[in-house]
């Protein structure tokens, strides 16, 4: 069996599960897709993009399986939560769908018996195919186009793993990302998470921790938690300052070197919070806040709430508990009803804000979601003109940012060698989350040393540029 994981990290997870099933039950994995008898492709729906590669990527995998190398397709993730009966209508060649509140039913798609699980072996095997190659596919050619909303609002999912449950992991052996909680209670009027991943719900405290002492004696030396919001983890079991809590109990895991978590809700940032980060060393200083807007009139069609004036205040108690605090965020532009003089208060904001990390997204209009009804639509073009401009600006910023990291000294965590060029080595520090920031580029190693992937290095910064970062290893 072969997997095509897209999306976010959050899907990733749900693939390794799935995989960790696949493998218990006696299923053999492949990394190449013209060599799986079952192909299983986990789909992201979140935006238009993000579906528009899922079908993409689904018709490539059918290919596989009209040629007679794949005997079955299946068709597993957010996707099928938006298109759960149009998926096999339209394209015949996918067998089954799973979706993200069926991963056991992953078993039973594949033809593969459904034994007890138990816990993992620590030495399972790291496999996963990779995304279909970009301008490799057919188009959507009208597919999955409907005149109403008929996503899984009637049934919503509700699975969630736990420490018992066999999983592979998909990233490099020193790292993981941890599912801490599913699901959105958030009433956003631009996303649909919702009725894709179910109501919020946390995983058992007890469950976690068993997960990540497993994974660190297993090798891992970096743990990322992930979740919709991990900041309202524990608050529907009970558990007051959940978040920090836990960072506090990640902590003293021997092991483990770096603990970060993705991603903060504005107004679910405590103080606890921001004194565990500050006093516990392994915590990385790193948030990932999404503010979505900075105008409270755009943030209040969004059923956000804040404003720039509130937002600043919060960064600035942010910085001064954390005073080595990386703080990234993520803005929507082109939401219906954005105004020039809206999105000018964005633009201003985000020269005095002064983030280290942010990433800007052009509104996707979504069926089902609330602003797809509101009136006012900004057209495609101003969008794309308006989140080029707010780039432009943070490019500024970042590259100022950038520049005052020369001569700096970090702990560096070895990647392998860059994607860009053999010639260079690849990193990150403690303020790079994985597969997000920039990069750290490693250019020169003392004399007579062999620098190690997931291996812990301290190294000086060289060189800057707008996003990354030249460095040399000391030691």
């Amino acid at each position: 069996m072969g997997f095509v994981s897209l999306g976010c990290p959050k899907n990733l997870v749900d693939s390794e599960v799935m995989m960790g099933m696949i493998r218990h039950s006696g299923g053999e994995l492949t990394s190449r897709a013209e060599e799986a008898d079952v192909i299983v492709v986990n789909t992201c729906s979140f935006i238009e993009s993000a579906q528009q590669e899922s079908v993409n990527t689904i018709l490539e995998m059918a290919g596989h399986k009209t040629a007679g190398t794949a005997k079955k397709l299946v068709v597993a993730g957010c996707l099928v939560e938006r298109f759960r009966d149009q998926i096999q209508k339209d394209i015949p060649e996918v067998d089954a769908v799973v979706g993200t509140g069926e991963l056991e039913g992953i078993l039973a798609a594949a033809g593969l018996s459904t034994p007890a699980l138990h816990r993992p072996k620590p030495d399972s095997p790291f496999v996963v195919l990779p995304s279909r190659p970009e301008g490799n596919a057919r188009t959507q050619q009208g597919r999955f186009s409907r005149e109403s909303w008929a996503g899984a609002v009637g049934d919503l999912p509700n699975y969630l793993y736990d420490d018992a449950t066999p999983r592979i992991l998909a990233t490099p052996r020193h790292r993981a990302y941890i599912k801490i909680a599913e699901g959105c209670d958030h009433p956003c009027t631009f996303c649909i998470i919702p009725q894709l991943r179910g109501q919020f719900r946390s995983r058992r405290f007890e469950s976690i921790i068993a997960e990540a002492e497993r994974l660190a004696n297993a090798g891992v030396r970096e743990i990322t938690l992930i979740g919709q919001d991990t900041t309202c983890y524990g608050e529907d079991i009970g558990v007051k300052d959940g978040l920090a809590l836990l960072l506090e109990n990640l902590g003293g895991i021997e092991p483990l070197r770096w603990v970060r978590f993705l991603y903060a809700y504005p107004n679910k940032i405590t103080g606890r919070l921001l004194d565990t980060i500050a006093i516990n060393p392994k915590i990385c200083p790193y948030m990932d806040v999404p503010l979505q807007h900075a105008s409270a009139s755009v943030l209040k069609r969004m059923k956000r709430g804040g404003g720039a004036e509130v937002f600043l205040k919060s960064i600035a108690k942010m910085r001064h508990t954390v005073p080595e605090l990386i703080l990234r965020t993520s803005f929507i532009v082109g939401f219906p009803g954005e105004t020039e003089s809206e999105f000018d208060e964005l633009c201003e904001f985000v020269r005095e804000a002064q983030f280290d990390w942010m990433g800007t997204f052009s509104y996707s209009d979504q069926e089902g979601a609330r602003a797809f009804d509101l009136e006012k639509k900004v057209s495609p073009r101003e969008i794309e003109n308006r989140r080029k401009h707010l780039m432009g600006i943070q490019q500024q910023v970042s590259r100022k940012k950038r520049t005052a990291l020369v001569g700096r000294t970090f702990d560096l965590l070895l990647e392998g060698k860059s994607e860009e060029t053999e010639l260079l080595l690849e990193g990150r520090t403690p303020m790079h989350a994985p597969e997000i920031d920039g990069k750290v580029f490693v250019n020169d190693f003392p004399d007579g040393s062999e620098p190690k992937v997931g291996e812990f290095y301290r190294c000086e910064i060289t060189e800057a540029h707008d996003y990354d970062l030249v460095a040399k290893i000391l030691a």
